[in-house]
């Protein structure tokens, strides 16, 4: 996981909010994800063998970090404490399990419907 200075000067980000999510290869926006997809990617990789790697960026006026799972290579860390919502984001992470070798789609599903309620 993941987390930088907010750019709040962004023409891309400012007064919106840009979260994506990230299944091996393959990446969509929350607002084109829905849970048939997230579970598709997935099994289909569990099934061919492969390690499954998920990674949820999100951008806000405010935020701007990224979560991965473990299984990820990639491991970041940020340049500073993150902030009060940014620690809300990374408790519900470790809440839905996301940070567990052994995370479920339906894991996914509900960290990304809750993280919707958050921001």
């Amino acid at each position: 996981m993941s987390f930088r200075e907010p750019q709040t000067t962004n023409p891309l980000i400012e007064g919106r909010k840009m979260i994506t999510i990230k299944i091996g290869s393959a990446e969509t926006t929350i607002e084109q994800v829905d849970e048939p997809w997230i579970n598709q990617q997935i099994n289909r990789r569990r099934a061919e063998g492969a390690v499954v790697c998920v990674q949820v960026s999100i951008r806000t006026p405010d935020i701007d970090m990224r979560l991965s799972t473990p299984t990820c290579a990639w491991r970041g860390g940020g340049g500073r404490p993150p902030n009060q919502r940014e620690k809300g984001i990374f408790d519900l992470w470790s809440a839905r399990g996301l940070d567990q070798p052994d995370f479920t789609g339906g894991a996914v599903v509900a960290f990304l419907h809750q993280l919707r309620h958050l921001l």
